[in-house]
């Protein structure tokens, strides 16, 4: 056997392990356990490409001396934080939870994500769908994430702010998508907003009140999506309704507007209006404006401009869509419902159907397949 080749080899393995994601140190103590391997047996049975034996056999040691580790970390965890023996305190720490994840070592939006999978109990595919990028680009983010503070002591609670897109985001999980967490969020919202004066924790409060007043009347037999326009408004809680629009009232008058105080104004408009003929759309689009004005955000844009379509005429609102990214989810159903009032009927047709086969949920999905087939039925000029 060369021990000259081997010595050589040495920094070449070194580095492909470090790239595959080994730190420098954990590296070397691999190879030098593949080296002690390979005096061992290359004597009697010599690879063909001993570097390749080297890095393959280094791998696997690091793996093995890595899930050690991990497994002795998560022993001495289970027993420092084992719940002590007696009754169990009526305590509830979920709230905490979430500050404590929104640690101050990661970037807001990577706080959000890792909060998201870890406390929220969301599917890595529903966080991704919320922030509208492709599943694999969302799971490198959390794991990036655990990475971060790996190691760090989990004592120095995150930003408000931070919290509140979390709550945000699971309570828009839990209304629309497969896992009810919309009453949690709102528990959890009503405590933070217990010990904060912060008029946006109240205007969150206020807009999942209000959004959640009418979930009863959002789906119909075989979970059939109801879209606003057609929802029976008898069916809406209007207890529920009343102490939203209170508590937003109440946060406006801070004049400190936020998003979630914007976005919560917009709901109580459609919630005060008796029939969908009677919304203020002017109103809305204003709001939207002040929205968009808070945030930039593409979905704004997005929603300002079926505003405009209703306030001003599907022209206005078709004007509007042209200056927004087509690849934006919901672009193209918004596109349809805009070409049907305007009255190009098989242009919407085909683009809810279109818009059906990209949609992220079954119920989405069916409720578009339906519009394509009501649009086709429909008289032409």
């Amino acid at each position: 056997m060369n021990e000259s080749l081997l010595r050589e080899l040495v920094p070449a393995v070194i580095g492909v392990l470090v790239r595959r994601g080994a730190d420098f140190a954990a590296a070397e103590d691999a190879v030098q356990e593949a080296l002690i391997r390979a005096l061992r047996s290359w004597p009697e049975d010599p690879p063909r490409d001993p570097k390749a034996w080297l890095v393959t056999t280094a791998w696997h040691k690091f793996l093995d001396a890595t899930r050690s580790e991990t497994s002795r970390q998560d022993r001495e965890l289970a027993v420092e934080f084992a719940p002590p023996t007696g009754p169990v305190p009526d305590t509830d720490d979920s709230l905490w939870l979430y500050f404590l994840c929104a640690n101050p070592a990661l970037s807001p939006g990577s706080a959000v994500a890792l909060t998201l999978r870890a406390v929220g109990g969301l599917t890595t595919r529903q966080i991704a769908t919320a922030y509208l990028v492709p599943e694999a680009t969302m799971a490198q983010r959390i794991s990036r994430a655990k990475r971060q503070i790996a190691g760090q002591p989990l004592d120095r609670p995150g930003d408000p702010a931070t919290v509140l897109r979390v709550l945000y985001l699971v309570f828009n999980e839990g209304y629309s998508g497969d896992v009810d967490l919309a009453a949690e969020a709102i528990r959890l919202t009503r405590q933070l907003a217990a010990v904060t004066d912060d008029p946006e924790v109240a205007g969150l409060l206020a807009l999942m009140l209000l959004h959640h007043a009418r979930r009863a009347s959002r789906t119909g037999p075989g979970d059939r999506l109801i879209p606003l326009a057609e929802q029976d408004r008898t069916r809406w809680d209007t207890d529920r309704i009343a102490e939203g629009v209170t508590i937003l009232q109440s946060a406006l008058a801070r004049d400190r507007l936020g998003e979630y105080q914007a976005q919560a104004a917009i709901a109580a408009l459609h919630a005060d209006a008796p029939t969908a003929a009677e919304t203020d759309w002017v109103q809305i689009v204003e709001w939207y404006d002040e929205l968009l004005h808070l945030t930039g955000s593409p979905v704004v844009r997005l929603n300002r401009a079926v505003a405009v379509g209703e306030a001003d005429g599907p022209q206005a609102g078709l004007a509007a869509l042209s200056t927004i990214d087509p690849g934006l989810p919901r672009h193209t159903a918004v596109r349809a419902y805009l070409l049907e009032r305007a009255g190009d009927l098989d242009q919407a047709a085909d683009l809810y159907a279109a818009a059906a086969e990209a949609a992220t949920s079954t119920q989405e999905r069916d409720h578009l397949t339906r519009q394509a087939a009501r649009v086709r039925q429909l008289p032409r000029p």
